[in-house]
């Protein structure tokens, strides 16, 4: 899609306050119902077992939660971004975790205390029942998932994998599934009942469906995304062009990043989020990477002609989220690439750009950023040198204010590694740069 000049929205809901509504009205609507379920469904068998019935129905609504979250749905992915939905799904995960065991273990001591026995008896006893079986294999997956997504054991996984073993998340959700369809107290309790659930688990399997796969397929089908052409920026950047057919029909917009494949020349699992680095134009995308794995390093190996499948885009780094007339873009190194896009697509208001390189020659696309902003009128502060240097931290409140006193009156972008961005945010909280005009995005599938 050709490039669309930016929005200023001022005085009105913002684009993530809408989404963040809708999705909270979503939950508090089920957990309406799902209460007033359980209410009409009337006690289980013991006391016990009616708590567990209780975390059970809950358990069902954050699986469907959980779906949701990486449906990497349009609509929420441009307001919120798919940093802060894998965020958001993964602590809903956690929740997850501990409301399928807890509802286990009340199931097994519910059971254990009508029979008058124990619960290793009793838990030998329930797995040799179907629906229950189910369950047990369900929660056992869940654990698993939940174990390798503790930060001290993920880091230590590559992450072809984690992913691998995490989508295993999606034959537990199956086995749930069966296990609540074989629960008549729940699934089947009244007409109403059973229309509510089949409809929740088709919506949320559909949206995934739809969103991981069918779309995916569907656009790679349509568009034909082939490369054009390989440009070597520096020793260790490369841009990648990339064509198509009907490509001012691609939902993108500058800022946005897509998950790039290449087959023939990686493997398929092998998949990079790379940001478009030039704005979307109708004929072509371009993607600016640095080599910093043997997947993004072989880039600049890629024979034109050859297929490439790209997912996307996705992303709320956009100026979708401008509130106020002026920006402030901050970059580090090749974070630039989303900021270089965004300056095409500025064509009113006053801009600046801080681009933060260790040197002058790391500073990747910096001749077009120049070029830009050139005809923009707008200005570059180039801040170069090693971190940890002598002198004030180019990112400190007081640097801030000395590059751009008006920081307070602009909406501010940034992109750059974890360390810089941190630092950034920190800065601009002290600063008390207001938070709805701040905007940083993390750029990544885990």
């Amino acid at each position: 899609m050709v490039a669309e000049s930016q929005t200023v929205r001022t005085g009105t809901v913002r684009p993530v306050d809408a989404a963040r509504w809708a999705m909270w009205t979503f939950v508090l609507v089920n957990v309406a119902v799902i209460e007033a379920l359980f209410i009409s469904a009337g006690s289980g068998k013991n006391d016990v077992l009616t708590v567990a019935k209780f975390f059970g129905l809950h358990a069902a609504l954050l699986i469907m939660m959980q779906l949701l979250l990486v449906a990497r749905l349009p609509w929420l992915d441009r307001r919120i971004g798919m940093d802060r939905l894998t965020v958001w799904h993964r602590w809903v995960g956690f929740t997850l975790l501990w409301t399928v065991l807890t509802h286990a273990t009340l199931v097994v001591l519910g059971y254990a205390t009508l029979d008058d026995t124990s619960m290793a008896k009793t838990f030998v006893a329930l797995s040799g029942v179907p629906a229950s079986l189910l369950g047990m294999l369900a929660a056992a997956v869940i654990v698993v998932i939940a174990t390798i997504s503790v930060r001290m054991v993920r880091r230590r996984l590559p992450y072809e994998v984690w992913h691998g073993l995490h989508l295993l998340l999606y034959v537990a959700l199956g086995l749930a599934f069966v296990h609540q369809l074989q629960e008549t107290t729940t699934f089947t309790s009244s007409a109403f009942a059973t229309a509510y659930w089949w409809f929740l688990w088709l919506f949320a399997f559909g949206a995934l469906l739809t969103g991981r796969l069918v779309t995916p397929l569907w656009r790679n089908a349509y568009h034909r995304f082939s490369v054009a052409a390989v440009v070597p920026e520096s020793h260790d950047v490369v841009s990648v062009y990339v064509t198509g057919r009907h490509l001012d029909k691609l939902p993108a917009r500058a800022g946005q990043f897509c998950i790039w494949r290449f087959p023939g020349h990686n493997h398929w699992w092998l998949a990079n989020p790379f940001s478009l680095s030039a704005a979307p134009d109708g004929r072509g995308l371009r993607l600016t990477a640095k080599a910093v794995g043997s997947a993004s390093a072989g880039l600049r190996d890629l024979p034109v002609g050859s297929r490439a499948f790209v997912e996307g885009p996705y992303g709320a780094f956009t100026s979708l989220h401008r509130t106020r007339p002026g920006a402030l873009l901050i970059a580090g190194g090749v974070g630039i690439t989303p900021v270089r896009a965004m300056l095409e697509e500025q064509v009113s208001g006053d801009v600046v750009v801080l681009y933060r390189v260790r040197t002058e020659a790391d500073a990747v696309l910096l001749n077009e950023v120049r070029r830009l902003l050139a005809v923009r009128g707008g200005r570059l502060h180039l801040l170069t040198g090693r971190t940890g240097e002598a002198g004030t931290p180019p990112f400190a409140p007081s640097s801030l204010h000395q590059l751009v006193p008006d920081i307070t009156a602009r909406d501010v972008y940034v992109c750059g590694p974890p360390a810089m961005t941190a630092a950034v945010l920190a800065g601009l909280r002290e600063l008390r740069v207001p938070a709805r005009q701040v905007h940083a995005e993390r750029f990544g599938l885990a």
